[in-house]
């Protein structure tokens, strides 16, 4: 079975089709892709014989595992695109114009979220009044799973005969979160209820003070509109360098001593740094941090700068190794007594083989009875 992947992500529209012995046929790259051009999906139906298309759904909303789409999912991830405001509306017109134009073999969700449903309560848990909680059901779902559970696979494997239990994964992206993946389960993750928790991003603040919101709200005389606009699309990167946010450019204007540049690679550093910590206290140590994504797979500078400071974990790099390194890789100094690896990214194998399991199965998915009612 050949399974066309679709990611649609916060900036870029990935595709890749995969057939059944995990082997990439094909695979497209639009960045930026502006939600609109649908030739990209178009094209690759005309090329490749397809049987099933595997949509990447950032939040779920009420439902928990991967699932054929219908009208009636649509109209669900529409309801809770105001939970993932950044990529729902593109993951929405992804599949709306992939049904169109590869309208005869089934459409299968594969929702972000399902893979923290492992968190124990101590994690998933917002410490908020009782009443909160029971009416809307709030918690912590976490987000880039497909990302997080191909990761842990992966780092296994390049960390050899190295212990690989512990591992502490790094997705960093447009949007960035860190994983505690424990046996190969989720145990912690610095995103929450929505991917705006934790790292800071390339246009979205990541963990601020809810005291500030509040007075944005009221001292401040914002919109709710205005502070979800600002957080999202205007913060992070984008918010302290100025321009898009790209980390590319900001780590060329750092070499130039630009100071706006250099403050937020130091912010978003000294951020993943933090992250990175608290995953690692969650596992009680760490075995193996994996870095992928775009900024994590490219940007030799932030994987050193911010395994720099880690030494007290027992991680450190050899930069001969690191430097340049994009593809799947060992960086580690030689005596370091935890292992780094660069995993190339590959939720196009997760949202095939969830998308092969949800069509080789009967039963119905179920519901998650923890998830908000958005």
């Amino acid at each position: 079975m050949n399974v066309l992947a679709v990611n649609a992500g916060g900036v870029t529209l990935e595709l890749a089709v995969v057939d059944a012995d995990a082997t990439v046929v094909t695979e497209r790259l639009v960045d930026p892709w502006d939600g609109r051009d649908t030739s990209p999906i178009t094209d690759i139906a005309r090329e490749c014989r397809i049987d099933a298309v595997g949509h990447r759904v950032v939040h779920g909303g009420t439902h928990v595992e991967a699932q054929r789409i219908d009208d009636v999912l649509v109209a669900d991830l529409d309801d809770a695109a105001s939970l993932a405001p950044v990529h729902q509306g593109r993951t929405l017109l992804a599949i709306r114009a992939a049904r169109s134009a590869i309208d005869r073999v089934p459409h299968v969700a594969c929702f972000d979220t399902t893979f923290h449903l492992t968190l124990p309560a101590a994690a998933a848990t917002y410490p908020l009044p009782r009443e909160w909680r029971h009416r809307w059901a709030l918690r912590r779902v976490g987000f880039h799973g497909l990302s997080h559970a191909y990761v842990a696979r992966r780092a296994a494997d390049l960390a050899g005969s190295h212990p690989s239990r512990r591992i502490v994964s790094c997705h960093l992206g447009s949007g960035a979160s860190v994983c505690a993946i424990e046996a190969g389960r989720s145990i912690d993750t610095t995103m929450g209820m929505t991917p705006m928790e934790g790292l800071m991003m390339v246009t979205r603040s990541g963990t601020i003070d809810p005291g500030l919101l509040l007075w944005l709200l009221d001292g401040g005389g914002l919109t709710v509109e205005e502070v979800s606009e600002g957080l999202n699309t205007r913060s992070g990167l984008a918010g302290i360098a100025g321009g898009s946010g790209d980390m590319r450019d900001v780590v060329h204007r750092r070499a130039r001593s630009d100071p706006e540049a250099t403050l937020a690679f130091d912010i978003y550093v000294h951020r993943l740094r933090q992250g990175i910590a608290a995953m690692a206290a969650s596992l009680g140590g760490v075995d193996v941090l994996a870095f992928t994504g775009g900024v994590g797979q490219h940007m030799a500078e932030v994987r050193a700068v911010t395994v720099a400071g880690l030494a007290h974990l027992g991680l450190a790099v050899d930069h001969d190794r690191n430097r340049g390194t994009s593809d799947d890789a060992d960086i580690s100094a030689r005596d370091a007594p935890a292992r780094c690896v660069v995993v190339a990214t590959g939720e196009h194998h997760s949202i095939a083989a969830e998308t092969r399991r949800v069509l080789g199965r009967s039963t119905t998915p179920e519901r998650n009875p923890h998830a908000a009612d958005p």
